[in-house]
């Protein structure tokens, strides 16, 4: 658990740091580690801990599991007199498995469970992009046009798409033994540069998070609202997601890798979608700062949670 404090705090606030007093650093920096350091990283982890069938059946699980949190929350949201929003809905199971999620597995479980974290990565980036424009724009507008381009995009670009795409091309040669052991050490590398990645945009976050606040015209709704999305991310979808491991016919670290994908913060991804429908952005920005920030106290108990359950499951 320590390590997982040591790996995670470090590299968000020094991230932070840096994006709140040179954020003209953060494209240029940002850019070359997410399109290419980031997908060879997960390349050089994916051939150390191996892939497997797990991969797949992970990334239906993740799709599932996405899908019906996203069905429930839209019924509770017409028993409620509209409560959360559709932005506020697909922030509450759409997390940020590839800059968050991979170095909390990286930080708790062995190696050979990467290749659950990764398959889990997959299924939400598919799902997420796939229905989350349909999903923002509502059934009373016209979807999107090009909304299938978009999510071919979306996966093509997708760090966990071109890290496994890389790894299938190595596995494929005669020199994969070699690439690993080469790739193994850079890999750890270039994760803990994600999350300062990640502490960079927080940093940009930050200030639309002020604006956003003294621009509310209801904030106790808002705010209402707001708290009801961080609790169904961080708590009830993990607790969803950790009741369907248990019907699975899942190992403890499998069970472990994918609890804890899912109890990671809102995607960035969700306020990407949210500005390009127009569809209530700022409260996206919100969510998705202080769920990264409570994620760091609640991934660790959950963490710990699982743990205590593996030992009593005795699996």
């Amino acid at each position: 658990m320590l390590r997982l404090l040591v790996e995670l705090i470090p590299g968000l606030l020094g991230g932070y740091l840096l994006g709140r007093f040179k954020p003209g650093w953060v494209k240029p920096l940002a850019t070359p580690l997410v399109r290419y350091g980031v997908p060879i990283s997960l390349m050089g982890l994916l051939l150390k801990g191996g892939l497997n069938s797990s991969l797949l059946s992970t990334a239906a699980t993740a799709a599932a599991a996405i899908m019906g949190m996203l069905l429930v929350l839209r019924r509770w949201r017409r028993e409620s007199d509209q409560r959360l929003s559709p932005t506020l809905q697909l922030g509450s199971c759409v997390g940020n498995t590839a800059y968050f999620g991979i170095p909390v597995a990286l930080a708790l479980l062995p190696p050979e469970a990467l290749s659950v974290s990764i398959g889990y990565d997959f299924g939400a980036t598919l799902l997420s992009w796939g229905l989350g424009p349909i999903w923002l724009a509502g059934s009373g507008q016209e979807a999107h046009p090009h909304r299938w381009r978009v999510l071919i995009h979306h996966l093509s670009s997708s760090p966990a798409s071109r890290g496994l795409l890389g790894a299938l091309l190595v596995m494929a040669t005669p020199w994969q033994t070699t690439i690993t052991t080469a790739l193994w050490m850079p890999s750890r590398v270039v994760i803990v540069l994600a999350l300062i990645v990640v502490g960079m945009r927080l940093a940009g976050l930050s200030e639309e998070r002020s604006e956003a606040t003294h621009n509310t015209a209801a904030p106790s709704a808002a705010s209402k609202a707001l708290n009801a999305a961080l609790g169904c991310k961080l708590l009830l979808f993990p607790a969803l997601v950790l009741g369907l491991s248990l019907v699975l016919p899942l190992g403890a670290f499998a069970r472990q890798a994918l609890v804890l994908q899912a109890a990671a913060p809102t995607a960035i991804s969700v306020l990407l979608m949210a500005e390009t429908e127009e569809a209530d952005s700022s409260a996206a920005a919100q969510l998705i700062w202080r769920s990264t920030l409570l994620a760091i106290v609640t991934v660790p108990i959950w963490a710990l949670l699982l743990k205590t359950l593996g030992e009593r499951l005795g699996r």
